[in-house]
């Protein structure tokens, strides 16, 4: 598989390896990689999904991605140890069922791309004993926990990770400040698009080449990818309706979503998706005007997806040729104020049980808003994060005690170490002289 940088344009454009996407994160042109073809899987799998674990579908949904660049056997096993934890679809209401994406070390669905990319990396450096790589990645909530649970002690990796001060939450912060070792957080006075632009403008420069930069956001293709496998796990899971399925996403920078509709490229049959934003709505906006307007990030409730400029949604319109109608066909978008979030936690608490985080509100929010007009369906919403990482919002909004798991009991008591810095500039300082 090879693949091209989003920002050439020419007919014959310029073709790099998965290795080198990967280990690069970013196009020297500033754009993001995109596969080259993408092939359908075999119908006759698709259709007896259920004779197959959850491995051999992964294995056979990223396999043309990495091509014969990691050996099959090597393949298997890191699809094996990124895998180590379930991905159940729960019941919520009829039709309706959440796709629970918290079991991971992390407690968010960013486990499975940073721990795929974490051994892809660690393969690809094995041999590379005198160079340290530098993973450098922005994130607004749990991007950061997750790549530093899956980088840590990774054998010529140093991970520095970006997040803006005051806008992820207390177990979110302890998740990447506490760990040590080989990952250092920096605590950015700004929002996250800050954190994210300097992480960008540190990859072209060239006074950084000597660092071996290269990116853990789902900018990065072997963090991108890996997140197709759970939306053929819930078909698998929830075949049997015999209805069409419809995901809801909460989407922030929306590489998720992104992932989940190569996997309908791939032939995975899904009726329509829905991105799911909170009040940072470039993305609807974009839906029902035709125009692109990016504005500066706003702090919400649910953290994750205070995006102001998503990175992937250039990735989704190239999976549609940048041809809105096809686009508008399978896809829509809307946004929810931090009052529709609470109110709907509690509407779901009250007549199911099921305690949602404020990232899954919005994901049903959107979901319902879908399947009201569009009935006949089995609609499945993404709980990208377990409700414990937000633990203030939702005790009080449910008026309930969230016990704390153990993944949790690691780290809340440990004390945060990070770095501030205030511009690019000191990001610069801190890679050249650490």
């Amino acid at each position: 598989m090879k693949y091209y940088s989003l920002n050439d344009t020419q007919e014959n454009k310029t073709l790099t390896s998965f290795e080198d996407a990967v280990v690069k994160g970013i196009a020297p042109d500033r754009g993001l990689y995109f596969p080259n073809e993408i092939k359908p899987l075999d119908k006759n799998f698709i259709e007896n999904i259920e004779d197959f674990s959850n491995e051999e579908i992964a294995f056979k949904v990223i396999q043309q991605f990495v091509g014969n660049e990691i050996p099959t056997a090597i393949l298997k096993d890191i699809v094996k140890e990124t895998l180590c934890f379930d991905f159940p679809t729960v019941k919520v209401e009829e039709d309706i069922y959440s796709l629970e994406l918290f079991h991971g070390p992390t407690m968010a669905f960013k486990d499975v791309g940073a721990r795929f990319m974490a051994r892809c990396l660690g393969y690809f450096n094995k041999d590379k004993k005198e160079e340290t790589v530098t993973v450098l990645v922005a994130t607004s909530g749990d991007t950061g926990g997750a790549v530093a649970s899956g980088f840590l002690g990774v054998k010529g990796v140093e991970v520095v990770i970006l997040y803006p001060s005051g806008k992820v939450s207390d177990i979110q912060e302890k998740q990447l400040t506490t760990l040590g070792q080989n990952i250092t957080a920096l605590e950015v006075d700004g929002v996250f698009d800050d954190c994210q632009e300097m992480v960008k403008t540190a990859f072209l420069d060239s006074n950084l080449t000597a660092e071996n930069l290269t990116s853990a956001n789902s900018i990065n293709v072997a963090r991108w990818l890996p997140q197709m496998f759970y939306f053929f796990f819930a078909y698998k899971q929830l075949k049997s309706q015999n209805k069409e399925l419809v995901f809801s996403v909460p989407s922030g920078n929306f590489g998720n979503i992104c992932a989940g509709m190569m996997a309908y490229k791939l032939g995975l049959p899904v009726k329509h998706f829905v991105a799911s934003t909170n009040i940072n709505d470039t993305v609807p906006q974009y839906m029902a005007t035709q125009e692109y307007s990016p504005k500066p990030s706003k702090q919400t409730i649910s953290n994750a997806m205070d995006v102001g400029n998503p990175s992937n949604f250039i990735r989704i319109q190239r999976l549609f040729d940048n041809n809105f109608e096809a686009l508008n066909q399978l896809f829509s978008s809307f946004s929810y104020t931090d009052e529709d979030t609470k109110k709907t936690m509690q509407a779901i608490y009250k007549t199911s049980g099921y305690v949602a985080d404020p990232h899954g509100a919005v994901g049903y929010l959107g979901l319902k808003k879908y399947l009201n007009a569009n009935t006949n369906s089995t609609g499945v919403f993404l709980e990208t994060a377990h409700p414990v990482k937000f633990l203030d919002v939702v005790e009080n909004t449910l008026d309930v005690t969230i016990p704390i798991p153990e993944q949790i009991k690691s780290v809340i008591d440990k004390n945060k170490k990070s770095i501030t810095i205030k511009n690019y500039d000191d990001l610069k300082d801190y890679l050249k002289n650490r």
